[in-house]
């Protein structure tokens, strides 16, 4: 995503627009040009690579378009490396140590260098070169890390995670969402709600699988103390959104008036013929290690009971509850399964209260015994499931013994 003072928006009214580039010849030239940059930049310092940067900016009036594009490239396309025979830190301990032993003088300074490249030679059995040792020790200053990995998008992919990138930032002054989905597979339904418990989002849902649903959301700006990374899980979710067929997102924002400091509180409307393109996978196959873990053990099992990953949704009053798996026989019995795991602990107490609203008499808790359910406000009383505990990793084993006659 891009930083706010990298965001271009345009106000109409009390309509707040972003913009957005279109897909033409001369957008494309300058993503090529952004791209080939960092292409060439590989094995240099991110230090070099702004000045680089710099260069290409030039005095040119598209240079935040050319700064955005860079950022994205950064943080999503690159990977910047520490490159020191040691850490920086005790490295930078020995040669000072080292010096302190002498008197400062340029002349020193190469055997000091020389001495401590021969001790870590001997050290770490391989040759360390005195040079090595210069460009060591600052290399955990951000303009000295080393550009080693460079994930090269297509011009076209970077102009459409820019243009995203643009309305993604619209979200990190809302104030609340309405988000209305209708008409819509089922497996979309639930990989909407699945991000939303994902990105940990206070939200209120109404409706069903049928009509449709209503999701009203609670903005940044909303909290009592506006916070910038609850912005940006609001913010995360609309990538998620574009793998939802039917939907229409209404958003009002709190926003400061640049000339009359004023306080404005103008709307935002998304809707899927946005055109804009999402750089998310369609679905995983699962949330957590520990669900995908537990997945594969229990097809080392000899049973006649069979694990389904796609699920009924739940509804409760102002929410739905989406189960891990679900556990079915040949018979006929069937037996949901929700594994709770490490989670905080405010959401420990809307996960039990929402299997207490649930009334679902077959559901099974898997629950980590790492959890301090005491400490976080959790009772176990009248609560409607069947509970398993667990410490590392849930056992398949348990699982069958519970639901087993």
């Amino acid at each position: 995503m891009l930083p706010t003072d990298l965001l271009i928006h345009r106000h109409r009214g009390e309509e707040l627009t972003p913009i957005r580039l279109p897909i033409n010849d001369s957008n494309l030239a300058i993503a090529t040009n952004v791209i080939a940059l960092f292409r060439q930049a590989q094995h240099q310092t991110q230090g070099e690579l702004n000045r680089q940067l710099q260069e290409l900016e030039g005095d040119s009036p598209n240079y935040r378009i050319k700064r955005g594009f860079a950022h994205l490239l950064k943080s999503a396309h690159c990977t910047f490396e520490i490159l020191s025979p040691l850490e920086p830190e005790p490295l930078r301990q020995r040669v000072f140590s080292l010096a302190a032993q002498t008197t400062p003088s340029l002349q020193a300074t190469p055997q000091i260098l020389q001495q401590v490249a021969e001790k870590l030679s001997q050290e770490l059995g391989r040759d360390v070169h005195p040079e090595q040792i210069r460009t060591g020790l600052y290399a955990d200053l951000a303009e000295n890390r080393m550009l080693t990995q460079f994930q090269e998008p297509t011009p076209e992919s970077l102009l459409h995670r820019y243009n995203l990138a643009q309305v993604q930032g619209i979200f990190y002054r809302a104030s609340h969402l309405i988000l209305n989905v209708h008409r819509n597979d089922p497996g979309e339904y639930k990989l909407l709600f699945r991000y939303l418990k994902l990105f940990q989002l206070m939200a209120y849902i109404e409706g069903d699988a049928d009509h449709g649903f209503t999701v009203t959301i609670d903005g940044p700006t909303s909290l009592f103390s506006p916070s910038t990374r609850y912005g940006l899980a609001i913010a995360k979710l609309i990538p998620a959104l574009l793998h939802v067929t039917k939907w229409h997102l209404t958003a009002t924002l709190q926003i400061k008036d640049a000339y009359t400091q004023r306080q404005r509180t103008p709307h935002f409307t998304l809707e899927p013929d946005a055109d804009l393109v999402s750089h998310y996978p369609p679905g995983k196959p699962y949330d957590s290690m520990l669900e995908q873990s537990f997945a594969e053990r229990w097809q080392a099992l000899k049973t006649d009971w069979v694990l389904e990953r796609e699920v009924d949704l739940i509804p409760i009053p102002g929410s739905v509850m989406i189960p891990d798996f679900r556990l079915v026989h040949p018979d006929g019995r069937s037996f949901l399964l929700e594994i709770v795991g490490y989670w905080r602990p405010e959401y420990l107490q809307k996960k039990f209260s929402q299997v207490r609203q649930s009334g679902c008499n077959h559901l099974i808790l898997a629950i980590s015994q790492r959890l301090n359910l005491e400490k976080a406000g959790v009772k176990l009383d009248n609560v409607p499931a069947h509970l398993i505990w667990f410490k590392d990793k849930l056992n398949p084993k348990e699982v069958l013994a519970a639901i087993s006659p």
